[in-house]
């Protein structure tokens, strides 16, 4: 199969890495100098170091749509910041189109009171678009070193769940198919909001019952967030909702889980944001995702502390006591 991933960041890069055997793929970086350099030491050494870049993997810059002319199967490996404009240049391609971000849109101006999931995009700017997302519990350097590893396909289109099973499970990546995309969607985006609650919480060493306490109720936000948009209530059970909330809310190579962490330790949003070199979507996405949810009459306890941490609005300190305050409430709920 003819694999093209457009965007060379640490998750496109292991993706494409560790089907780079399996496949002909090719990596598209936007910035030409980036790609350039990828060729030249094979090692993407700005996002991804200590990765060799297999011999059969082709690094690609200038004009992305040269660069997915015969794909059998294109991959968006971009920020959610650039998935409306990927989307857009490729509304016309006849071939399957999958993304791998994780997170809710901006709102793009006055007109528009609340962001979209990636499908909702979609349906925006490309409605005829064979699309869906590839998500699930992984770190990218895991993936790059070829450990075990498990994934959700989503889509309404069965092609495209096909696709990408048939491109993507291998020895060590197990890839399961499921049509509910809004269920996976959310929980992609959301457990980037609570990994920064559980981060603040264990930098504020609260203990193992605090941190096991947030993550629970921080699913039963998730969910009741999901299931508002229309949702099944099972997904968040499985490894794009529990899955990945654990991992990123627990694993120490979580972007998420270190900017609460840093947040706890007395730094600055823009200093904890700085010092990754990367992107963690649930600062971009928390107000948002918030916004959305009072919309819906949701109530997100969790993510609007996070908001007010984000914000300025509270201390670490102020904003566990305001969770610690609220009003004794029965369980599920």
């Amino acid at each position: 199969m003819k694999i093209c991933v457009l965007g060379a960041g640490a998750w496109g890069t292991a993706l494409a890495v560790n089907v780079a055997a399996r496949h002909h793929v090719t990596l598209w970086a936007r910035d030409a100098v980036q790609a350039a350099r990828m060729s030249a030491t094979r090692e993407n050494a700005r996002y991804l170091p200590g990765t060799p870049l297999p011999a059969a993997l082709s690094v690609q810059a200038g004009d992305a749509a040269s660069a997915v002319h015969g794909a059998d199967l294109v991959i968006v490996a971009t920020p959610m910041a650039a998935l409306r404009g990927q989307l857009l240049a490729l509304r016309d391609l006849s071939v399957p189109v999958a993304w791998l971000c994780k997170g809710v849109e901006q709102a793009l101006g006055a007109s528009q009171s609340f962001g979209l999931l990636a499908h909702e995009i979609r349906a925006q700017v490309a409605p005829d678009l064979l699309a869906g997302v590839l998500s699930g519990p992984s770190f990218a350097q895991e993936v790059a070193q070829g450990r075990p590893t498990a994934l959700v396909a989503a889509s309404s289109h069965a092609r495209v769940r096909d696709v990408l099973v048939e491109a993507f499970h291998g020895p060590a990546l197990r890839v399961y198919a499921n049509d509910d995309i809004v269920g996976v969607e959310v929980g992609g985006a959301v457990k980037n909001v609570l990994a920064i609650a559980t981060g603040l919480c264990d930098g504020l060493a609260l203990g193992l019952n605090a941190r096991a306490a947030l993550i629970t109720r921080g699913l039963a936000e998730m969910t009741r967030f999901g299931l508002a948009l229309g949702a099944r209530a099972e997904t968040f059970m499985g490894l794009s909702g529990l899955g990945d909330l654990v991992l990123t809310a627990t694993g120490d190579l979580s972007r998420n889980r270190k900017v609460g962490l840093l947040l706890a330790g007395g730094q600055t949003l823009a200093q904890a944001v700085d010092s990754l070199g990367h992107v963690a979507e649930g600062v971009y996405c928390a107000r948002t995702v918030v916004q959305r949810a009072r919309l819906l009459g949701l109530e997100m306890p969790i993510a609007e502390g996070v908001v007010a941490l984000l914000d300025g609005a509270g201390s670490p300190a102020q904003v566990v006591a305001a969770l610690m305050a609220r009003e004794p409430s029965s369980e599920p709920g």
